[in-house]
């Protein structure tokens, strides 16, 4: 998935916790995992597992270490860069040796975190200090910190968009379909790139979930019979445009053989006009365009064309938290880590990230965000194991690509089906499901 990096994490940041065959842990984690009162006398020896395997091995990991160490001198600090982090982590949890400090995986059911990891403190007090805090809280606790957060919409090049005509941010569905269409009749570049074969890029459509609405609670609203793809819903509004980007062959010609890596330095030289990704990409982009010789301010990022008032929305989800493991013989060194790395690291800065702290500034990448005033959304969790249960049951896969995939291919017609009736048949499938789950 190139850059493991944010962007592992990005689709954590939407990829809510299912269900696992995780059975370590055993009784709930009842002591606190907290930071040392003295810096200059805290000990230990700790592991902290990543999915940054670049950073591992570029040493990079080792120089924030370095750093950490000029507070904290006497706690060791090894870093473990694991590149299926999901898969690996999964079966380690099964045994009490899964490093220290870890990011949560995806697949720890949100109700399990107390067999796993150590509380970090009460969720209202988290809550004041922290953005995405609700993710980790289970029975007024909490047992992650975020690494940092993203924004989400798409990201264009805007020198391309230009070149079409538009120079302003479509408000509508319609608008945001005219302006494609002006890409491909006036530059002949690709409007819109799917990036179908990798997969998770269509999870991103997820994470705009609350931007339709500006309603924080959006996501908790699904936690039942309430048919999601009914006319006017975010999954509705969301998912029809991506069906029409595509049914308007408005996309790359054939999905099957996309690219996530090209994809970068095609939006970079202007060949893309747009991607939904995360807000975490524009770094990522920003680089390709240098590498490929390209002014790196032509990649920009904009909302989903949908207004709420005069403004546009924006949700914040967050990206991979790091825990503590709660078997851990060193958790307040563990707990020292994650504050510091958290709050005086400078990593969600230097990644173009939305801060986990909330009295940190908003990254540089997202200055037209804050110039046109769009309003962020910082999305409750707090019903997501209900939404979860719901989707698993349900085996629609909110968080997977494969419900995407399958609309995508009923919009170019490669399968038979109308969107109205894949709606009609996704919103039966969850308010059964709905009805059943936990029952």
């Amino acid at each position: 998935m190139g850059k493991t990096k944010t962007l592992a994490g990005a689709i954590l940041a939407i990829a809510t916790l299912t269900a696992t065959g995780c059975s370590g842990g055993g009784a709930p984690s009842t002591e606190m995992a907290e930071a040392p009162a003295d810096p200059g006398e805290a000990t230990g020896s700790i592991t902290v597992l990543t999915q940054r395997t670049d950073l591992v091995q570029s040493g990079a990991m080792d120089a924030y270490a370095a750093e950490f160490n000029k507070v904290y001198p006497k706690i060791k600090v090894k870093f473990e860069g694991l590149t299926d982090y999901e898969g690996e982590v999964k079966i380690r949890m099964n045994t009490e040796d899964y490093g220290d400090v870890l990011m949560i995986p995806a697949s720890v059911s949100k109700n399990d975190y107390p067999k796993f990891f150590a509380p970090l403190g009460t969720s209202i007090k988290m809550a004041d200090k922290y953005r995405f805090s609700d993710k980790s809280a289970v029975d007024s606790k909490v047992y992650g910190i975020a690494q940092f957060g993203t924004a989400n919409g798409f990201v264009y090049n805007k020198a391309l968009w230009k070149k079409a005509g538009v120079t302003a941010w479509p408000t509508t569905p319609d608008e945001f379909l005219t302006g494609l269409e002006a890409i491909r009749a006036k530059t002949g570049a690709t409007p819109y790139y799917t990036n179908f074969k990798d997969g998770w890029p269509l999870v991103q459509w997820t994470t705009n979930i609350g931007s339709v609405t500006c309603d924080e609670n959006a996501t908790n609203k699904l936690a039942g019979p309430v048919s999601p793809w009914k006319e006017g819903s975010e999954l509705q509004v969301i998912d029809t445009l991506l069906h029409d980007i595509v049914k308007g062959k408005l996309s790359e010609k054939d999905p099957s053989t996309t690219n996530w890596e090209a994809s970068k330095t095609k939006l970079a030289k202007g060949e893309i006009g747009s991607m939904m990704v995360g807000s975490w990409s524009i770094t990522q982009m920003r680089d390709a365009a240098e590498k490929a010789g390209e002014n790196p301010d032509d990649i920009g990022y904009m909302p989903l064309p949908v207004l709420k008032g005069d403004g546009h929305c924006a949700t914040l989800v967050s990206d991979y938290q790091q825990a503590v493991n709660a078997h851990s013989r060193h958790k307040q060194a563990a707990r020292a880590w994650i504050d510091w790395f958290t709050e005086k690291s400078g990593y969600s800065a230097k990644e173009g990230a939305v801060p986990t702290l909330r009295s940190a500034p908003m990254p540089d990448t997202l200055k037209d965000f804050v110039d046109n005033d769009v309003s962020y959304v910082e999305r409750s969790e707090t019903d997501t194991g209900k939404v979860n249960d719901i989707d698993n049951a349900a085996e629609i896969g909110l968080n997977k690509p494969d419900y995407r995939q399958k609309l995508i291919d009923i919009a170019r017609g490669a399968q038979k089906g109308s969107l109205e009736d894949y709606f009609t048949d996704l919103n039966k499938r969850w308010d059964e499901a709905a009805r059943t789950a936990g029952s």
